[in-house]
């Protein structure tokens, strides 16, 4: 007979090859059909919620490495919470208004925006901004993410913008929103004003000018004549020059040089001299940074102007003069001194970057283009000391790329220092991971301005303010709730379609209107303005969600967006933050460290990652590394990260295929019938439970991943799983050897399953749909496994322990014999051991075969003094031989009683018993 059907080999249908760029669209069709986010949240529902408030992402083009890595990871958290005791809806949103749209428009699509009206241009931006939404969603359900896609968040909902009308109604009733004449960050090529979150730092090549300021009258302190050194980068800003700012307590010097005098801070005359090329100078007096107050100076372009010298603590010898050039239209610092002193504010560049009429000689020039004609006219009346170029780090426009300026114009501000106190209370209350996360928020709102909350832009949410007939705004709860209503039900655009009046509460009256005649204003809503209203437009706004949410989890450039402007409404209308804790994760870069760009051309795209090897692989890569930071990826590593996800497959596919007869009812073995290598393996399988959940918890997920792979690795193909198929495969099918193995695999395989389910959720719901003895349709339904303790489990761990190590000189003493071409195979082996003391009460307390469990035909353990040629090791001396015998045709393992039966003349007598007493008829 063919002993070959005697063999009880596994029996599987859960394929080898994943195959799942194929397989996982299959499986997503069917967790459609199924409702399966509906299916848990329905499983759930009595449970306490645990709530991940998603950030939104921008609605323009397809998804990339971040966003894979970002959608990803909060699955993880999703899916984990959801099998261990909590209620976790997931709400996909998205932002959509703003710059890019209107630029996607303009440019890509060639719309003629100033051939239409407002509202219709408006109507293209929110078609665009679906079709940009319904590309993305795809791609993100791709992924595997899974989450209430048909209900998503939509910043420009009417529902959304009605509750973020209320945001800002309820800010400027407490105080916290006003409009102000004063500079801002102004993008040339947005023509709008910016916010800091939307301002990146780049290097610039600037203009660097020392000029020199004639003083006309010295108060008695200078002389008329003598002049004052200034320095800047940004020549353009000359012409609306109005001060000059010294630090009161600095000492400045009058320097003598060549019979003109200058003044300058004393710490830096040196520096001011080498730049000047004063090869020599005398210092005629000292004095004071205060008793330069008020003293007037000449503009150098412009005769007829003042420039006075005025007192500011901005002021440092860090760089330059020591005496600042202050522009109150062009500067923060320099606006709030100039107020102090009662300079005008001064701005002669128009929203496009064009210098005004108010910058005679320069009128119509762009900005950068007029430093060079505005320094060759300094040159000419000799005011310029030193012209040079730096290279140096310059703020930037982060859609455009391009340079930003600063530029007085009337805008919308939030205070922030009107409730700074509170968001750094706030800041202080939150869970955040990492840690250095609170101090980086912590040290933002610390050294933020007022929050600039205005764009001039068309695709937006409205600023909801009337102004009356004498120009005073209107923003009271009538007009605001009014509005919000407005927009609940017709949406945003109906601000844009209507008139002012229209607009209004009927019979709406005001003293600042006698004739009853209004306006309404233009500018519409930062767009994080936007999406930090969530908190209200969505948390509050959907019954299936609860403020504060859990967590928010973004990358770190999040920090200066949303974590922040989410905190800054949120606080300001509710008292706390928006969010009980904040996890943060860094960039995905290329293998090399290096950030992903087209023109390099080492862009990993998530689409074609999963059409080669599938979601699950990149899933099981963004598991893998430390997202904390940031994180590499490349077709190599994703290669490293497939060979991990085969030897996961491989194992669940070896366990399954080898319980193909198993009835855990009818054949599972009691935890204390087990035999002690089987308790041993449950043991290790009940304490890599407790540390992925523990690593679950706490975000952990390269935790999770060499936890899982290293147990699958060490403890189950190298050790367990190798030696259970002389067991599973050749024992009969009820030995109680074979049905305590069978016991274990099959508890090792749910625990498994259920485990790495949050992760690979495509492969663990493919292999729960092969097993019979599960009632539930999806490992998605089930919770995550119990621990549960073994009896005389420490002792049994502690002993196996020893006893792996002991194996591990057994393992090294067959490598070299099989070096050394004395055997091929282990099997070939015949092993005998010279142990020393501890070795051998451990051997002796073994109750299982050893032979079996080191997986050699022959196996002897002496008491006799070892041979020259025995291997030593720490454990004993080790020699190596090929087995006696013949091989058993059934069992392949080398034997001398092979045939000793003759009936069974190719068989060992234990493998003839097992086929004449179950096999033969």
């Amino acid at each position: 007979m063919d002993y070959k059907d005697t063999l009880l080999m596994p029996k599987t249908d859960f394929p080898m090859r994943g195959n799942l760029p194929n397989r996982e669209p299959e499986m997503q069709k069917q967790w459609e059909e199924q409702d399966i986010y509906r299916l848990v949240q329905e499983r759930t529902k009595d449970r306490p919620k645990f709530v991940l408030h998603d950030g939104p992402p921008y609605a323009n083009g397809d998804i990339h490495m971040g966003h894979a890595l970002n959608k990803i990871l909060k699955d993880f958290i999703v899916r984990y919470k959801s099998m261990s005791g909590y209620n976790a809806p997931y709400v996909p949103g998205w932002d959509t208004h703003g710059l890019p749209i209107e630029t996607a428009l303009t440019k890509n699509k060639k719309v003629k925006r100033k051939e239409m009206s407002v509202a219709e241009f408006r109507k293209l931006c929110e078609e665009y901004a679906w079709q940009q939404i319904e590309g993305q969603r795809e791609q993100f359900k791709r992924l595997g993410v899974r989450g209430d896609w048909e209900n998503p968040y939509v910043t420009l909902k009417p529902e959304y913008e009605a509750q973020q009308i209320r945001v800002f109604g309820e800010m400027a009733k407490r105080g916290y929103i006003y409009k102000g004449l004063k500079p801002v960050n102004w993008s040339p090529s947005s023509e709008s004003a910016l916010a800091e979150a939307e301002i990146e730092y780049q290097d610039k090549r600037s203009a660097s000018i020392y000029v020199a300021f004639a003083v006309k009258d010295g108060k008695g302190v200078l002389e008329n004549g003598e002049r004052i050194i200034i320095w800047t980068t940004t020549p353009w800003t000359i012409p609306a020059n109005l001060g000059i700012s010294v630090h009161p307590d600095l000492e400045y010097s009058v320097i003598s040089v060549g019979g003109d005098r200058f003044v300058a801070a004393s710490a830096l005359v040196e520096n001011v001299a080498s730049a000047c090329g004063f090869e020599q100078y005398e210092v005629l007096k000292t004095l004071k940074g205060k008793e330069l107050e008020n003293i007037v100076a000449e503009h150098p372009l412009y005769g007829g102007r003042d420039s006075l010298v005025m007192l500011g603590d901005h002021v440092t010898t860090d760089a330059g003069t020591g005496c600042v050039h202050t522009a109150p239209g062009h500067g923060e610092d320099d606006f709030i001194v100039g107020q102090k002193y009662g300079l005008d504010v001064l701005c002669p560049v128009d929203e496009k970057g064009v210098m005004t009429s108010e910058a005679p000689g320069f009128e119509g020039m762009f900005y950068d283009d007029a430093n060079k004609a505005i320094t060759q006219q300094l040159e000419e009346k000799g005011a310029l000391m030193n012209l040079e170029f730096i290279t140096h780090s310059y703020p930037h426009d982060w859609r455009t790329k391009k340079p930003t300026i600063f530029r007085a114009t009337a805008q919308w501000f939030a205070s922030i220092k009107d409730f700074r106190t509170d968001l750094l209370d706030a800041i202080k209350e939150t869970k955040w991971v990492p840690e250095w996360g609170e101090q980086r928020l912590h040290n933002m709102v610390r050294d933020r301005g007022d929050w600039c909350i205005s764009r001039q832009r068309a695709w937006g949410v409205p600023i909801p303010v009337f102004y009356a007939e004498n120009g005073e705004p209107i923003i009271t709860d009538e007009t605001i709730e009014h509005v919000s209503a407005l927009f609940r039900e017709h949406g945003s655009n109906i601000w844009f379609e209507k008139e002012a009046k229209d607009l209004l509460p009927e019979g709406f009256t005001h003293p600042g209107s006698p004739n009853g005649k209004f306006t309404k204003e233009q500018d519409i809503m930062d767009v994080w303005f936007d999406s930090g209203s969530s908190h209200q437009a969505v948390l509050e706004e959907r019954d299936d969600l609860v403020r504060p949410a859990d967590l928010y989890l973004e990358g770190s450039d999040q920090y200066r967006g949303w974590f922040n402007s989410s905190l800054s409404t949120a606080v300001a209308v509710t008292g706390q933050a928006p969010y009980k804790g904040v996890l943060s994760h860094g960039f995905a870069l290329d293998g090399e460290g290096r950030k992903m760009s087209k023109s390099i051309g080492n862009v990993v795209v998530p689409a074609k990652v999963m059409k080669q090897l599938g979601a699950d692989i990149l899933r099981l890569w963004v598991s893998s590394v430390d997202y904390q930071a940031d994180v590499r990826v490349s077709d190599a590593i994703l290669k490293q990260v497939a060979e991990v996800y085969r030897k996961i497959r491989n194992t669940f596919r070896f366990l399954h295929g080898n319980l193909f007869d198993f009835d855990p009812k009818a054949n599972a073995v009691a935890v204390e019938d087990l035999r002690e290598v089987d308790q041993y393996i449950l043991v290790k399988l009940n304490k890599l439970i407790d540390k992925v959940k523990k690593a679950y918890d706490e975000y952990e997920f390269a935790v999770v991943y060499h936890s899982i792979h290293n147990f699958c690795t060490v403890e189950l193909s190298s050790f367990y799983l190798d030696f259970a198929k002389d067991v599973v495969y050749i024992e009969h099918a009820d030995h109680p050897d074979r049905r305590s193995m069978q016991t274990v695999f099959y508890e090792t395989l749910l625990a498994l399953a259920k485990l790495t389910a949050p992760i690979l959720p495509h492969t663990t719901d493919e292999l729960w749909a092969h097993l019979t003895f599960v009632e539930e349709q999806s490992v998605q339904l089930t919770d995550m496994p119990e621990a549960v303790a073994i009896p005389n489990g420490e002792a049994v761990e502690e002993k196996f322990d020893h006893f792996m190590e002991l194996r591990n000189d057994v393992l090294k003493a067959l490598e070299t014999a099989r070096n050394e071409k004395i055997i091929g195979k282990s099997m070939e082996a015949s092993l005998t051991l010279y142990p020393n003391k501890a070795s051998q009460e451990l051997l002796s307390a073994i109750k299982e075969d050893v032979k079996q469990l080191f997986i050699v035909s022959e196996l002897t353990i002496s008491g006799q003094e070892a041979p020259a040629d025995a291997q030593s090791f720490d454990s004993g001396k080790i020699v190596v031989e090929k087995a006696e015998g013949e091989m058993c045709e059934r069992s392949r393992v080398i034997s001398k009683d092979v045939g000793a039966n003759p009936k069974y003349p190719t068989l060992s007598l234990r493998n003839a018993e097992i086929v004449e007493k179950y096999y033969q008829k």
